[in-house]
């Protein structure tokens, strides 16, 4: 299965049918699915993602696996700031915020030590590779998992 949407499909259904646990490459990774709004259509989208935590807030990369250029999940989380994710069985409501620097660059260290194929990433593209942080709303009253 080469094509990616079909991969993240899935992804998608093995996170849902095993309480947020994926098996391949996400094994030993922690792993959330994004939901956003389409920055064009408006239409939902969901994405499965890396994350850190980072105390009560979750840490994405938007590498797109070193592609020259942003995903589109980036440019509707900044279009659409509010998102929800799901984070093994429990959906959280968040607010998406792109760091900023130095931050952005002390999390993205952070990140690749975990996972070092993000530092291969941000060698081999030219753009800055944007940090995102999910902080959870107010009013999300699920409790937070613990990594």
């Amino acid at each position: 299965m080469s094509d990616p949407k079909d991969r993240n499909k899935e992804i998608i259904e093995e996170f849902r049918a095993n309480s947020g646990q994926v098996g391949g490459f996400f094994s030993e990774r922690p792993l959330l699915l994004l939901h956003t709004t389409g920055a064009k259509s408006g239409l939902p989208r969901l994405n499965p993602l890396i994350y850190m935590a980072d105390g009560d807030r979750y840490i994405i990369i938007a590498s797109k696996g070193g592609a020259p250029t942003h995903p589109d999940w980036y440019y509707n989380l900044v279009a659409n700031p509010q998102v929800s994710i799901e984070v093994g069985t429990q959906l959280v409501e968040a607010t998406a915020a792109v760091a900023e620097e130095p931050e952005r660059s002390q999390l993205y260290e952070k990140m690749a030590a975990q996972h070092t194929f993000f530092a291969e990433y941000a060698r081999k593209v030219s753009r800055t590779i944007p940090v995102i942080i999910l902080t959870p709303t107010a009013a999300s009253k699920n409790p937070l998992l613990k990594q």
